[in-house]
């Protein structure tokens, strides 16, 4: 086995999962705001959500972290992530209704996808 492996250039991450504090509130943002389809719901502990059906791109549960305060700025957690749409008009879609619902961005940029 090579030691030096490296993966390859286009390779996809399928899902993530995301511990949350309030899972209305999460999925106000995500179902509600950026359109991701709600595939399965657990109550107000978990939900799945996708992107054209598939079974789930984003878990949201609360099993650990139900009611918890945001992480501090120097914590450990989840710092950046994105969303490639499949289109300039989606990503413009988006990125209106975010501003529409006066969402903070604190920051954007092309990664080149």
């Amino acid at each position: 086995m090579d030691d030096h492996y490296i993966v390859p250039a286009h390779t996809q991450i399928g899902h993530i999962h995301l511990k949350v504090s309030d899972l209305d509130r999460s999925l106000a943002f995500y179902h509600g705001l950026l359109g991701f389809e709600i595939t399965m719901r657990y109550g107000d502990q978990a939900a799945f959500i996708s992107a054209g059906g598939y079974h789930h791109h984003i878990g949201l549960n609360t099993w650990h972290s139900k009611g918890a305060t945001p992480a501090p700025v120097t914590g450990v957690g989840l710092y950046h992530t994105a969303i490639v749409y499949p289109t300039r008009r989606d990503l413009a879609v988006a990125l209106d209704r975010l501003r529409q619902a006066r969402y903070p961005l604190t920051g954007a940029s092309d990664h080149g996808v």
